[in-house]
């Protein structure tokens, strides 16, 4: 016999164990394989000692209790196998949460130019320059400890076993593994079953569901509950589902009620659907801004008015497309002409074939044809050329008006990267909470896009004697107690857009909240106002005497108000409107000569009609 040959059956006999020829199943008894491709020994992810007959000699060695791609360890377990993906993960922008952590510097005037990170990380950018990123555990500042203690549980380092439908492992099992509602095991094995802190199964999502992504993204932006047609609002917690309040509940003893959903989702889409593995996994670099590492828009798969999806066909072995689908329900094949993502990569599941361009769902393998937007008429409106195109087709957009903070040094609560309790609680409230319309503004592509709080803090200090050092405080902000709205896609689009009636004579679109004019006096005005400025609270600006009043600034880099000459612009346009109220009328396809138009023989009797 060939030593090629003793090779071979030395790898089979160290290697081919498998769950059942091992200890842990005397006790574990009919626990689930992770998957297919999972279906080894236990201690090969677990450690330990799978020949033991005692538990504590078997548990003796494991590699994270009962998570082994805790972070801790995740390097001697799951990077044995998927180093390249774990190096990805490692620089993710949901596992640093850089750009969370600076913008909360930011808004609490806490940022001093130094970047923190959930570690200490040396790594690249894209540029190829070298980021060192310090630990925000070391942070000192009141933005940091908020960080550690309300906004870090979240983040994908962190093991979140508390509240209703927001339990999650930490590391990769934080998306490969779904939890039930109640936090349970309810797979088959006997040990385990019932127990909290444990997944809902010991099953792998190859494919994170949109119930992982839900566990996070239902505070804040809440753009998983809005892709779902869905809205934590307040009934008083009537009980409409039974005993229970509803028709359905959520973490923070939150009640969520329904709206219609966003259109990809109607169509089957899932979150993974549209989002690629180099966005949520990370692509190797670091990213200073969660809108740095994203590589999609509505652009890349429906075009824009002048032009189509770009496209490259697969003419490598290796081509990223090939081997991230096989876990689709259908591979991709070699040579398909892939749609790209605004970086250049290729998409795993969007392509163009026979002249048509499809998606691909990942779990299913149904393919959805794609509309492209190209030569419409709608689309070519002189000036939108700065609008995203979820300006016009965005259904809703959270916006929470309003967030009174309370920091009280006479209790104590978890600081969740440190990992112990320490000296000062957190609480919040908010004043008001809208849906539509929403205020627009200039994002960090220059482009016209929607805003919404971000955040409205009126911070109160409750110090150890109860005496309140601070009493609604308003942080400085770009040279003002201005407050602060950021850029925002609220994740639930419509194929209707916003009508252009709608969006030109709402002046709620205009930045100018309920917008109450007074004409004889050259005023436009809130009537929500802050009890502590005296300003509109769901406005940007004011007009007081003929004269512009902000009073409120964007938060992320590069972003602006719209200004006197664009909001002009805006509200000038219902000249037309008002008679041409179709975006498909050929007179928008070129800049307007008001002047000119409304002196000519159609428009003069009109315009000066009595």
């Amino acid at each position: 016999m060939s030593f090629l040959k003793y090779l071979f059956i030395l790898f089979f006999i160290v290697f081919a164990y498998n769950a059942s020829a091992s200890t842990c199943v005397s006790c574990h008894k009919g626990i689930e394989a992770p998957s297919k491709n999972h279906e080894f020994a236990c201690i090969e992810c677990h450690g330990g000692d799978n020949t033991a007959e005692k538990k504590d000699v078997a548990h003796k060695g494991m590699h994270g209790g009962r998570n082994p791609s805790d972070p801790a360890v995740w390097d001697k377990t799951c990077g044995n196998c998927h180093q390249y993906q774990l190096d990805r993960v490692k620089t993710t922008i949901m596992f640093t949460n850089t750009g969370m952590i600076k913008n909360m510097q930011k808004a609490w005037d806490d940022f001093e130019g130094e970047l923190y990170a959930t570690k200490d990380i040396v790594s690249y950018d894209a540029k190829g320059e070298k980021f060192d990123i310090k630990p925000i555990a070391g942070g000192e500042e009141m933005a940091d400890e908020l960080y550690r203690k309300f906004c870090s549980a979240c983040h994908v380092g962190f093991d979140r076993m508390k509240g209703y439908r927001a339990h999650h492992s930490a590391g990769c099992a934080a998306c490969h593994y779904s939890h039930d509602k109640s936090g349970k095991y309810l797979g088959e094995d006997e040990k385990l079953k019932g127990k909290k802190t444990y997944a809902k199964t010991h099953e792998m999502n190859i494919l994170p569901g949109d119930d992982v992504c839900l566990r996070c993204h239902n505070r804040s932006g809440r753009i998983a509950l809005s892709y779902a047609g869905k809205y934590d609002g307040n009934n008083s917690l009537v009980p409409v589902n039974g005993i229970y309040p509803g028709p359905e509940l959520i973490s923070g003893v939150r009640n969520i009620r329904h709206t219609a959903a966003d259109i990809h989702k109607r169509a089957g889409m899932e979150c993974i659907d549209c989002h690629t593995s180099r966005e949520l996994m990370g692509d190797g670099y670091v990213y200073e801004n969660m809108y740095n590492q994203v590589e999609i828009s509505c652009a890349s798969c429906h075009g824009t008015g002048d032009k189509l999806p770009e496209t490259k066909r697969i003419t490598a072995e290796n081509a990223p497309p090939l081997y991230e689908s096989r876990y689709y329900a259908r591979q991709i094949a070699y040579g398909t002409e892939m749609v790209l993502t605004d970086k250049g990569n290729m998409f795993s599941n969007v392509f163009k074939k026979d002249g048509k361009y499809y998606l691909m769902l990942k779990r299913s393998g149904k393919l959805l044809e794609i509309s492209t937007i190209k030569n419409t008429d709608e689309h070519k409106v002189y000036g939108h050329d700065r609008l995203e195109c979820y300006t016009c087709h965005s259904k809703m957009v959270v916006q929470c008006y309003g967030c009174h903070t309370i920091y009280d040094k006479r209790e104590k609560s978890m600081d969740w990267i440190k990992g112990e309790e320490t000296e000062g609680r957190f609480s919040e409230k908010e004043d008001i909470r809208l849906y539509y319309p929403f205020p627009l503004a200039v994002n960090q592509k220059g482009r016209i896009s929607p805003v919404t709080p971000g955040c409205q803090t009126l911070l109160t200090v409750v110090e150890e004697n109860g005496i309140k050092s601070k009493d609604d405080y308003i942080f400085d902000f770009k040279k003002g107690k201005n407050f602060k709205f950021a850029p925002f896609y609220g994740h639930n689009t419509g194929k209707r857009a916003v009508s252009c009636r709608q969006c030109h004579m709402n002046l709620t679109f205009a930045g100018f909240g309920e917008a109450i004019v007074s004409t004889d006096k050259q005023n436009i005005t809130s009537p929500i106002l802050c009890e502590k400025t005296g300003n509109p609270l769901t406005a940007l600006y004011s007009i007081k005497d003929g004269k512009l009043n902000r009073f409120s600034q964007i938060v992320r880099d590069k972003s602006d108000l719209m200004g006197r000459d664009m909001i002009k612009s805006m509200i000038k346009a219902n000249l037309c409107i008002t008679c041409h109220e179709k975006g498909d009328d050929n007179i928008y396809g070129e800049k307007i000569d008001y002047e000119k138009i409304l002196n000519d023989d159609i428009h003069r009797d009109l315009v000066n009609i009595k």
